[in-house]
């Protein structure tokens, strides 16, 4: 059956790396298991168990060719994934099959690859992260002191910098690596604790000795790369672990998506513009167009992640007792597609930071035909420290305020507020001029830029140096 004659997921052949699907991939997965079988005979081994060297290295020479056609024709016959992985392994490894699996339940793969997947995943998405904030933090020192009219409910407000309003986005992200760094820090294994987490078969198979059974359990952590392993645990390690997962990749996904939509406003207004190559195609039928695709493409994807986020909880909630089997198939789609859209929505993103493109002149335009009503307390202190009257003047501009609005609104004229301020006599001692300069507007927004550069991004940069690799063309 051709790939063109079914459903393929898209986040897979057009928008996530090749690095994020692997890990999501079916042979990165069963491989995971067979080395979590060969962990355990290791550690059983090591703790006295009858299973020999020649059985272990049997065990490691298949860990990576599996055959997947016997384990699929195992698993019709068993309708068990894992059982149908075990007879398959031990067709490739008689002399271990007696050991494959000894004592374990199907949760000791299932969970604990699961536990290094999301590790392995969720360093890729800090990485991912850190090249963003790199980018951002790039973009905002060039433009730390451009001017641009602030937005408050999508109103004009007090001027901004450039640099500033990337500072924010910029910021965002790196709330959200701290909350994947922290993630990262408190994961831990499984480990060996059994069919309801009592590891009661554990304590048979070491004749009531618990203190090899702990031993057991820290030694297969150990392999696994864990330095601790849940406190308890059912069949499974918590599905809470779960929730809080796509908490956090759900958050990255919500500060990419204010980004965006930030980046598209600005794109309608002509003062910013995302990355467009020379032969791209903007419109099928608008051929002037140039249409934001990127960002709208990132916050499509963002706001599929963030749908994910509702799932998890309710699976939580719904672990009956020890555990019940609705969380498999629900979890199959949910945590790997969760993970395949924030790393396609990171990756949009810092394309989409390497190539912002500035427009200042029509920024400086915009800003002026706003920047009278903004400078309006500015040239009311201006004024009044030239003698006139504080309460008679903010009356003044009030008016003056009120009647160049109309000329804008009602009759789509130009701001004349400061030539209305300049015939009034009572503005005549006023320096009108250094009243409304942009540069004087912004309070201390450059300098707010230079230090979050330097306390914020400066660490990031320096945590993830051999990390932040070049990036890659986008796929689509």
């Amino acid at each position: 059956m051709s790939s063109h004659d079914r459903y393929e997921n898209p986040l897979n052949t057009r928008y996530a790396s090749a690095e994020m699907s692997a890990l999501w991939s079916a042979q990165r997965k069963h491989s995971t298991w067979r080395r979590m079988w060969v962990a355990l005979a290791e550690a059983e081994a090591e703790l006295g168990l009858p299973v020999t060297q020649a059985q272990i290295d049997e065990l490691r020479a298949h860990v990576d060719d599996i055959n997947f056609d016997a384990a699929a024709t195992y698993e019709k016959q068993l309708r068990h994934d894992v059982m149908a992985h075990v007879y398959a392994y031990g067709d490739q490894c008689p002399a271990a099959r007696p050991i494959i699996h000894l004592g374990a339940t199907s949760q000791f793969v299932n969970c604990n690859t699961e536990l290094m997947l999301l590790r392995e995943s969720l360093q890729l998405v800090a990485r991912r992260l850190a090249a963003a904030i790199d980018a951002l933090g790039t973009f905002a020192e060039q433009y730390r002191a451009l001017p641009t009219l602030g937005f408050t409910h999508l109103q004009p407000a007090q001027p901004t910098t450039v640099g500033k309003r990337a500072a924010l986005w910029c910021y965002d992200l790196a709330l959200d690596l701290a909350e994947v760094e922290h993630r990262l820090d408190t994961l831990r294994a499984r480990s060996t604790k059994g069919t309801t987490g009592t590891q009661a078969s554990f304590l048979a198979l070491f004749d009531g000795d618990h203190g090899k059974v702990r031993q057991l359990e820290e030694l297969v952590a150990t392999k696994m790369g864990f330095d601790a392993t849940y406190a308890v645990t059912g069949q499974t390690y918590p599905r809470k672990i779960d929730a809080q997962v796509l908490d956090v990749l759900s958050g990255v996904a919500a500060s990419a998506h204010k980004a965006g939509s930030d980046i598209r406003i600005l794109a309608h207004r002509k003062e910013l513009e995302e990355p467009f190559e020379k032969d791209q195609i903007g419109s099928s039928a608008m051929a002037y167009k140039r249409n934001p695709m990127r960002s709208e493409r990132m916050c499509g994807l963002a706001r599929f992640v963030m749908s994910l986020q509702t799932a998890p909880p309710v699976t939580l909630a719904t672990q009956w007792m020890e555990r019940t089997l609705d969380d498999s198939a629900n979890r199959r789609l949910v945590l790997p597609q969760a993970f395949l859209g924030v790393d396609a929505v990171l990756l949009i993103y810092r394309n989409i930071a390497e190539g912002l493109v500035v427009y200042p002149e029509v920024i400086a335009k915009n800003l002026r035909e706003e920047l009278p009503f903004m400078a309006s307390e500015n040239i009311l202190m201006a004024a009044a420290a030239a003698g006139g009257d504080r309460q008679d003047l903010h009356e003044r501009i009030r008016q003056h305020s009120q009647a160049a609005a109309a000329e804008v609104k009602q009759h789509g004229r130009a701001n004349d507020l400061m030539q209305r301020l300049a015939a009034d006599e009572a503005f005549a001692g006023a320096d009108l001029d250094a009243a409304i300069n942009p540069a004087g507007l912004v309070g201390r927004a450059p300098e707010q830029v230079d230090e979050f550069l330097a306390e914020v991004v400066g660490p990031i940069r320096e945590r993830y140096a051999e990390q932040i690799t070049a990036a890659g063309d986008l796929r689509v």
